[in-house]
């Protein structure tokens, strides 16, 4: 068992054995770290590539790319919730993030084309 500094008893199961190799402290703060990485493969599965979750590279250097992609997607999405409400002086956490993909898609002209084609009904 862990005693918070607040008075807060938690109870920490796990399967290591070693209290020395991996101490409750340590453990119980990764915990929410472990939570965080969730909540951002969420976000990029169902929000950044739909549903079904679909990677269309045929080849595994075309598939790691593409995941490489949408990590940098996920990253740029996720900056903008926390920028944008600190300049107007207001909570990031106001902001979900699938509200700030709604508002970078609609700030995109043709969603799904080539970097290099010209903007739709050009």
């Amino acid at each position: 068992m862990l005693r918070e500094a607040d008075g807060e008893l938690y109870r920490l199961l796990t399967t290591l054995r070693d209290p020395r190799a991996a101490p409750a402290a340590e453990l119980a703060a990764l915990y929410h770290e472990r939570w965080e990485i969730e909540t951002a493969y969420d976000e990029i599965k169902t929000h950044l590539l739909g549903r079904p979750p679909l990677l269309r590279g045929k080849k595994p250097e075309l598939v790691r790319q593409e995941i490489e992609g949408l990590m940098l997607a996920h990253y740029a999405v996720q900056r903008f919730p926390h920028e944008v409400p600190r300049q107007a002086d207001q909570d990031p956490d106001r902001l979900s993030f699938l509200h700030a993909v709604q508002v970078v898609r609609r700030r995109i002209q043709n969603p799904g084309a080539p970097p290099c084609a010209p903007p739709a009904g050009a």
